[in-house]
């Protein structure tokens, strides 16, 4: 389990499922695995009802399966869910970088550079979680300089379904291919060359079809099956 410094001003509740998620999106809990609300209790030094608290909520975005009587799993990963929060993030992010587009400072463009050298660095190092929040920074970045930061919010509610295959492929295949997309997406912005940041944003969203099968075939335990 990973389980970070407990914020201030953070309530129980919000420290659990903070932790929970990151814990879920890295792995650290399996899909399909059972969930202990005692055990998580304990790790994480909160009481039982902010862990009961977090798995409901968590449960709403069905990354989370409660199951009366038999207790809670970590929902295995539905190609499905994965496609549809990538259809959200994939048109939210297209509409930010457009507008990122139109001019933003250099300033701004210099720190985002600083954040993909730290990424090679990590990816330099196989540091799969830091390079996973050096990504998310980056993108979260994007929407901060183009005030759309509470968009990124509500949409990282159902990237989790996402981000567990993200962390799949930094496990089964070479993500240098990251640094490249970053830095082509800055130089679009800094040109302010929108339809070029659209294309860039496209390719490196979607570039997980390609590594679908790499991943499924090294961790088919992990993903729903689909019924034919």
């Amino acid at each position: 389990m990973i389980v970070k410094k407990r914020y201030g001003r953070e309530t129980g509740r919000e420290y659990a499922l903070r932790v929970l998620k990151e814990n879920i999106v890295m792995l650290e809990l399996e899909p399909g695995s059972r969930i202990s609300e005692n055990e998580l209790a304990s790790e994480i030094g909160v009481s039982r009802t902010p862990i009961r608290e977090a798995l409901i909520e968590l449960s709403k975005s069905k990354i989370v399966k409660i199951y009366p009587q038999k207790g809670s799993y970590v929902s295995l990963i539905d190609w499905e869910l994965v496609e549809e929060a990538l259809f959200m993030r994939l048109t939210l992010e297209e509409a930010v970088v457009r507008l990122a587009c139109q001019g933003i400072e250099e300033e701004k463009i210099q720190e985002l550079e600083k954040n993909v050298k730290l990424q090679k660095f990590y990816i330099d190092n196989n540091e799969a979680g830091e390079l996973l929040e050096l990504d998310n920074q980056f993108h979260k970045e994007l929407f901060a300089i183009t005030n759309k930061i509470h968009i990124y919010r509500l949409m990282s509610v159902m990237m989790l379904h996402f981000d567990r295959l993200r962390t799949l492929r930094t496990k089964a295949v070479d993500q240098r291919y990251v640094i490249e997309d970053h830095l082509k997406i800055l130089e679009a912005i800094r040109n302010k060359r929108p339809l070029e940041g659209e294309q860039v944003m496209e390719r490196h969203l979607t570039r997980y079809i390609i590594d679908e099968k790499i991943v499924k075939e090294k961790y088919p335990q992990y993903f729903e099956i689909v019924e034919e």
